[in-house]
C-alpha cells in the first residue's frame, strides 16, 4: 500500500471479471430522449433503428438506494475494483458499431474489466479503469456493438480541470455544423433519470458545489457524446456511423451555453466533432467513421 492508499496490484486483480446481462430495446425510452433532444417525442414503431449512443438508455444499472455510496455512484468492489479516490468521470469510449440496434429487439451485453492502471502525476494520483462491453442479439448472438469504456477516479482536491488535467486547448475556430445548447438543471435531470444515474454532480446543485467544489452542475459526458452524433443525424442525416471515439478534456457547466461543433473529412467517411465550452475552450474532442 502506498501512501495515497492505492495498491495497484490489489485493482488489477478485477482485470478479467465480467458480467452479462440482458435487456429488451422498448420504445419508451427511445421516444423520451427524442423529447429530451427537442426532437419529435411519438413512440417508435418497433424496429425502428436506435441513432447510434442510445444504447445507453438500457442495462441501466439497478442497485438498491443502501448500495449507493455518498455520491449517488454505486459502492465498489462488486464489478468495478474498490478504488479509494471520490470523483468518478467518464474519461471516453470508442465504438465500432456492427449493425443497428432496433426497437424490440433482446439483447445481451457482456461487460469485461480490460485492464487497471495508476497514474501519480502534478495533478495527484489518477486511476484508469477501460471496461469492454459487447452487445448482440439475443437470439442468435449476431453481433451489434463494441464499446470501450474508459473511467478515471481522482481525488477531491483537485478541481475544476479537465480529466487528465492537462493545460486548456483552444477548441477549432472555423465549424461547418455548428448548435448552441444553453444546458440548465432541467435538461441535466431529464438525462440523469433517463439513464438512471445518481451521481449528484448533475442535479444536486449544493452537492456539486460544496462537496465536491464544482462551480455548477456538470453536463453529463455521454450526454455530451449524444449531443455530437445528434449533430451529424442534423446535418448530415444519410450519413451511417460505423465508429465513433471521443475523448473527455475538461467539465462543462450548466452556467453558460457550449457549443456542439463539426466538420467533415476531406474524403467525405468521417467528422470530427467536438464540444466548445463558453469560453472557447475544448471541452471533447471526438471523430465519427462512416460507411
Amino acid at each position: 500500500m502506498t501512501a495515497d492508499g492505492i495498491d495497484e496490484g490489489a485493482l488489477r486483480g478485477w482485470i478479467g471479471r465480467s458480467v452479462r446481462e440482458c435487456d429488451t430495446l422498448t420504445a419508451a425510452p427511445f421516444a423520451l430522449l427524442s423529447a429530451t433532444l427537442d426532437r419529435p417525442a411519438d413512440l417508435p414503431a418497433a424496429g425502428t433503428a436506435l441513432p447510434p449512443l442510445w444504447h445507453w438508455l438500457y442495462f441501466l444499472p439497478r442497485h438498491r438506494q443502501a448500495e449507493l455510496g455518498p455520491d449517488g455512484h454505486a459502492r465498489l468492489g462488486g464489478f468495478l475494483p474498490p478504488v479509494p479516490l471520490p470523483r468518478r468521470m467518464w474519461a471516453g469510449s470508442q465504438l465500432v458499431f456492427h449493425r443497428a440496434l432496433r426497437v424490440g429487439e433482446h439483447v445481451t451485453r457482456t461487460s469485461s474489466v480490460e485492464d487497471v492502471s495508476v497514474k501519480r502525476g502534478r495533478s495527484g494520483t489518477l486511476v484508469f479503469i477501460k471496461v469492454r462491453h459487447d452487445i448482440a442479439g439475443e437470439a442468435d448472438g449476431a453481433p451489434a456493438l463494441t464499446e470501450h469504456h474508459d473511467i478515471v477516479y481522482r481525488a477531491a482536491s483537485v478541481v475544476g480541470v479537465g480529466v487528465a488535467a492537462t493545460e486548456p486547448v483552444r477548441a477549432p475556430a472555423v465549424a461547418r455544423w455548428r448548435r448552441t445548447i444553453a444546458p440548465d438543471a432541467v435538461l441535466l435531470l431529464r438525462y440523469s433519470a433517463l439513464t438512471f444515474n445518481g451521481h449528484r454532480i448533475h442535479y444536486d446543485r449544493q452537492y456539486a458545489t460544496e462537496v465536491e467544489a464544482y462551480p455548477g452542475l456538470v453536463v453529463h459526458g455521454p450526454l455530451l457524446a449524444t449531443l455530437l452524433l445528434d449533430l451529424v443525424r442534423r446535418e448530415h442525416a444519410d450519413a451511417q456511423v460505423t465508429a465513433f471515439t471521443f475523448r473527455a478534456l475538461r467539465p462543462v457547466f450548466d452556467l453558460r451555453p457550449f457549443d456542439v461543433c463539426g466538420a467533415a473529412d476531406v474524403d467525405a467517411r468521417g467528422a470530427r466533432l467536438w464540444i466548445a465550452d463558453a469560453d472557447g475552450w475544448l471541452a471533447m474532442d471526438a471523430h465519427a467513421t462512416f460507411a
